[in-house]
């Protein structure tokens, strides 16, 4: 979602994916009425690849506001507002996939003062951006759309806005939308945070001798430090007590723990072991391993094996 501003009136983008999916009816006319009730604001948007214009798509014969313009052409078309001496050249998806560039040689027409462009596209089966060509086609900004983190990609010219809110557990980091203002000095652009949480992946620090409720003490402290209002994929990280197992159904205090790894190594002295066990199979794996990096997927093969040897032992 992009955000400009010409002469106090505002202008705002939408590059495609409004919705994750196609839209219901009574969905389109719930956001109709937001937009609707956007004072001094201009919306153009256009479809991208989630709510693609299938042939009973209600996008086709919905009915906008009249502060709203939707560029429904595959091809690119152009939306011009007079009142703000702006032109927004921009296509749509009909299908779920184009490997095409519908942008390609398409130069700012000067149909108005102010040239914008809006590409829903960046990836090979998704409108492949080509940013150095789209830099050299005169428009006075370029709004993207497709990848869900934001990133500004020519200062000023050419940015993605990213999704308003994380879509899934894989749209970590901030989110927000761009504003923008152009005069007759140019574009200036900036990221806005706007997403109420967060998707974070914390790594826990675990240490030899923690116990199950010290860890679990840990995790909230770090939550609380970092936000509670976030939704957080932990890994624990570190070398624990042979002997301890952590119960990771218990760290989840505030209810906003997606997912927990637990990637801590037993702290075995493994160079003790070896010696005490040369002639039997406990030795033979240390001795097989032990050269390969903590950080490893031998080693930590090896921690496992041991501790599988260790317990049958025990037993």
């Amino acid at each position: 979602m992009e955000q400009c501003r010409k002469e106090k009136t505002e202008l705002l983008l939408i590059a495609g994916d409004l919705f994750h999916r196609q839209p219901l009816l009574r969905e389109l006319r719930e956001v109709n009425a937001l937009f609707s009730s956007l004072e001094e604001t201009f919306v153009v948007l256009c479809v991208g690849n989630h709510d693609y214009l299938k042939k009973d798509s209600y996008y086709r014969t919905f009915p906008w506001a009249e502060n709203v313009s939707m560029i429904m052409s595959s091809s690119l078309d152009v939306v011009e507002i007079p009142k703000i001496h702006t032109a927004v050249y921009s296509f749509s998806y009909h299908q779920k996939e184009r490997e095409d560039l519908p942008y390609l040689g398409k130069k700012a027409e000067g149909r108005q003062p102010v040239e914008i462009l809006m590409v829903h596209g960046g990836d090979a089966k998704h409108v492949p951006v080509q940013k150095e060509e789209l830099a050299s086609y005169g428009y006075d900004y370029v709004a993207l759309g497709h990848i869900h983190k934001p990133q500004i990609v020519v200062p000023d010219k050419m940015a993605y806005c990213g999704a308003l809110e994380p879509i899934d557990k894989n749209d970590t980091g901030v989110h927000g939308y761009i504003s923008g203002e152009i005069t007759d000095s140019g574009c200036r652009i900036e990221f806005v945070p706007f997403a109420s949480r967060e998707y974070v992946r914390m790594d826990v620090p675990v240490d030899g001798d923690m116990s199950s409720f010290e860890l679990t003490q840990r995790v909230k402290e770090m939550i609380e430090k970092r936000g509670v209002s976030n939704i957080y994929r932990v890994t624990l990280k570190g070398f624990r007590n042979p002997d301890t197992v952590f119960r990771t159904d218990v760290l989840d205090t505030y209810g906003n723990v997606l997912e927990v790894f637990d990637e801590t190594k037993p702290a075995y002295n493994f160079e003790k072991l070896r010696e005490q066990n040369r002639d039997n199979i406990l030795g033979s794996l240390i001795a097989r391993l032990s050269k390969y990096d903590e950080n490893s997927v031998e080693y930590r093969a090896m921690c496992e094996g041991v501790q599988a040897l260790m317990e049958t032992r025990s037993g």
